[in-house]
């Protein structure tokens, strides 16, 4: 009975720390690898990456968006690093608050040296806010950015102001107009933001109105996926050229490990058979 006892704790005690111990070891494993990425680049890198991760020991996805913690340690990041000395930002968000997207965007366009965002897969809203302060953005050919119009709740704030074009206002409540007044000043306030960004990164003024009215005006819906190829025609400084540790890194951030994964594949590169040597008869 004692050994059972024993057993029982022991076997307690393991899986409460197991969880612990595999976050612990990927830690260990992104520093291992941002360090050399940094070494080859002679850059600081900033990996500002949204996952749902199990953190906790009851395994509780944790869902990730920019917040004013990210902000607050982007800026450290920035602080710490010589004004000369280049800075690369490697995204992958869903986006997030405004006013912590805007300072970290103020904070990258202030930086002396050449900057770069390196979107391996998406980064969508805030995360495309982020990607403008850049002198590069470096896009896998099948990433995304999005648009920047502003949200109000779960309702895009263009889509509130139709509601005083479409609806005489004698039939409307207060509240839907105090939050039309609310989403006037959001797109009027993120537009002129994106295109004083845009300007102090060397764009020039007509471009700048152009782009942030584009993005801003809701002229398509908050998850559009602006694509490589329509950065590129919307006048966005894309490249294609991913170092392949980029994509290294990302696979050290892996989703819920707890849920069976609904994608299953042999992860090794594949090339083409060559065909055999034809033989003379």
């Amino acid at each position: 009975m004692q050994y059972l006892s024993m057993f029982f704790w022991l076997f307690f005690v393991f899986s409460l720390l197991t969880p612990w111990l595999r976050q612990k070891n990927l830690e260990t494993s992104r520093i291992s690898l941002i360090n050399r990425i940094e070494k080859g680049r002679k850059s600081r890198i900033i990996a500002l990456i949204h996952r749902q991760e199990t953190m906790s020991i009851l395994g509780i996805p944790l869902i990730r968006y920019i917040n004013i913690e990210d902000s607050e340690a982007v800026l450290r990041a920035i602080r710490l690093t010589d004004p000369d000395m280049p800075i690369d930002i490697i995204l992958h968000t869903p986006g997030g608050l405004v006013l912590a997207a805007e300072q970290i965007s103020l904070a990258l366009i202030r930086h002396k040296a050449k900057v770069t965002v390196f979107v391996p897969h998406y980064a969508m809203s805030g995360g495309t806010m982020v990607s403008m302060a850049a002198d590069e953005i470096i896009m896998d050919e099948n990433a995304v950015l999005g648009p920047v119009d502003p949200q109000l709740g779960q309702y895009p704030a263009v889509s509130i102001l139709k509601v005083l074009k479409d609806k005489d206002k004698n039939k409307i409540d207060d509240e839907t107009m105090i939050l039309a007044d609310i989403a006037g000043k959001a797109i009027r306030q993120v537009r002129v933001f994106v295109e004083k960004l845009l300007v102090e990164n060397k764009c020039s003024k007509e471009k700048a109105k152009k782009l942030a009215q584009t993005l801003t005006e809701g002229r398509w819906t908050h998850d559009y996926p602006i694509t490589f190829e329509e950065a590129k025609e919307l006048g966005l400084c894309v490249s294609s050229e991913m170092p392949k540790e980029i994509y290294e890194l990302m696979d050290l951030y892996p989703q819920n490990p707890g849920k069976r994964p609904s994608v299953q594949y042999i992860p090794l590169p594949y090339k083409k058979p060559t065909a055999p040597p034809i033989k003379k008869s």
